[in-house]
């Protein structure tokens, strides 16, 4: 028996990367899940290997994150298939990078919108899910950009992760009460972003690399996933409002 047996995951940006990993993960501990995304094809796709898993269920759902009015619906959809919802792991993102004076308007808020705007718009629909079901667990993605020694071309990134981490206490606070516990997670993984960055800044990459006192880039299963599966289960019924750094030992959080 696995540690989430009959739970329910909705998990955005599912379909590569760190997403992946995590539903990979969660449905190795029993775990249905429902896999968001932009990309039809890559959703299947994670769906394929989940069923390879003999996960109970897997289905995919398209939605960009950026269209938050869509949000509740999909959230409900999901429920309505699933029979209801125990676990949301907000990853998806879509944001900028690079020097502030080199950032327009659009781009900075595009962070916003899909970061911390769009986990709102989760967290409450999946609030009523979570609750009716004796207390669910949202999982936010942030990162340790936010206490980066040198933030120049993190700013924005950084700032919206920040604001996402705020959401994730406040909500703690104000749900723990019905059962629902609310962490985040900061990690470095081997996603196709990462993967896209060490190819074109090689050099970069390895001094990034050599920065982290366990001296490698975390797997998105297995080291990321397996983590997020962990603060999903029983293991972890007392943890709440924290931000978990799945790093290496890279950041200092104070």
């Amino acid at each position: 028996m696995g540690t989430l047996d009959g739970k329910v995951a909705v998990i955005s940006g599912a379909g590569q990367g760190i997403g992946q990993g995590i539903a990979l993960a969660l449905a190795s501990e029993g775990a249905s899940v429902a896999a968001l995304g932009r990309t039809a094809a890559k959703l299947e796709a994670t769906c394929e290997l989940l069923r390879e898993r003999g996960v109970v269920k897997a289905e995919p759902f398209v939605l960009d994150v950026l269209d938050t009015d869509r949000i509740p619906s999909v959230v409900e959809d999901v429920a309505e298939r699933f029979g209801g919802i125990d676990i949301l792991v907000n990853n998806a993102y879509t944001g900028c990078y690079g020097p502030l004076l080199s950032l327009s308007d659009e781009q900075f808020q595009r962070g916003f919108d899909s970061g911390p705007f769009a986990a709102f718009a989760f967290m409450k629909a999946a609030h009523p899910h979570l609750k009716c079901n004796g207390g669910g667990c949202v999982i936010n993605l942030v990162t340790s950009a936010m206490v980066r020694w040198d933030l120049s071309t993190y700013g924005a990134y950084a700032a919206a992760k920040s604001a996402l981490r705020s959401l994730t206490r406040a909500a703690a606070d104000e749900w723990g009460r019905d059962g629902i516990r609310v962490n985040a997670i900061a990690p470095h993984a081997v996603s196709p972003a990462y993967a896209g960055w060490q190819a074109a800044h090689p050099e970069e990459a390895a001094d990034f690399c050599a920065s982290i006192p366990l001296g490698y880039v975390g797997d998105c299963e297995q080291d990321i996933g397996r983590a997020v599966a962990m603060l999903c289960g029983p293991d972890a019924r007392y943890l709440t409002g924290a931000t978990v750094p799945l790093d290496g030992g890279q950041a200092n959080f104070g």
